[in-house]
């Protein structure tokens, strides 16, 4: 299992490769569980301030589920795979979505059902020329089942995500940045260098400050904006009263006065 996920450090960031090539990083259930037991463990390191994940192999950022596991989860009946696998999967783009620290997917191939809904929970993502994102659940009697029923239309508009949850029709990552979900496609050549120069212009910055404009993002789009201005509110007040808003601030205005 220790190799499921492949771990780096490169500065302050570190790369979080899913290391299943041979099955086009399909997502089994040990995987999701590694990732996860990897995301408790960055969220808890002071070091890293973003994380980039990737896929191994030069075909698939992740082509999903592992249909071969999780469909013998659906024999066991409903109760059986709400529990192993829509849960699971469930838990961990809510905690991509939710997580702290940003992260970024650079998406270098295949990107189908699950791998297409991590892209759709993580905070950006950048897309190779390469790479094909599609909702395939429908083909094999199936609704998407880790969020992307509900994430890709709040991306891209209701009806752009139900032509593609509908049809399960593979579109191009040049469609994929039109409607929302990736933020930019490079050069396949260029994906993981244009990854990392996203991730550090953001660790520049407090990771404090980082952290609750995730929060405030993440929350607010959930409930209506004055609910999400009093969330926004309160992160601030979380913020103001820290030592990082402090140093900043002097900064800024000593900045001004030497000017």
């Amino acid at each position: 299992m220790s190799d499921l996920i492949l771990s780096e450090m490169r500065g302050a960031v570190a790369l979080l490769t899913l290391n299943r090539p041979n099955k086009l990083n399909a997502l089994n259930y040990a995987l999701i569980d590694q990732l996860m037991a990897m995301l408790d463990r960055i969220e808890d390191d002071a070091s890293v301030r973003a994380v980039v994940l990737t896929g191994a192999g030069e075909r698939a950022f992740s082509a999903g589920a592992d249909i071969a596991e999780f469909s013998e989860s659906v024999r066991c009946g409903p109760d059986e795979a709400v529990k192993a696998f829509v849960r699971r999967g469930q838990t961990m783009t809510a905690r991509m979505e939710a997580f702290p620290k940003p992260i970024i997917a650079a998406v270098n191939g295949i990107a189908f059902g699950g791998g297409c809904e991590i892209t759709e929970a993580v905070h950006l993502a950048v897309a190779s020329e390469h790479a094909s994102f599609a909702k395939p659940e429908i083909a094999i009697g199936i609704t998407p089942t880790f969020g992307g029923t509900q994430r890709l239309p709040r991306l891209a508009g209701r009806k752009r995500a139900l032509e593609y949850l509908l049809t399960g029709d593979a579109f191009s990552p040049q469609r994929a940045c039109e409607i929302g979900l990736v933020n930019r496609v490079v050069p396949h050549e260029q994906l993981l260098e244009t990854a990392f120069a996203l991730a550090h212009r953001i660790a520049r910055h407090s990771p404090l400050a980082v952290a609750r404009i995730i929060t405030a993002a993440t929350r607010g789009l959930n409930v209506s904006i004055s609910e999400g201005l009093a969330i926004e509110r309160e992160q601030f007040a979380r913020m103001a009263a820290t030592q990082d808003t402090r140093e900043a601030l002097d900064a800024w205005l000593a900045a001004r006065v030497s000017r």
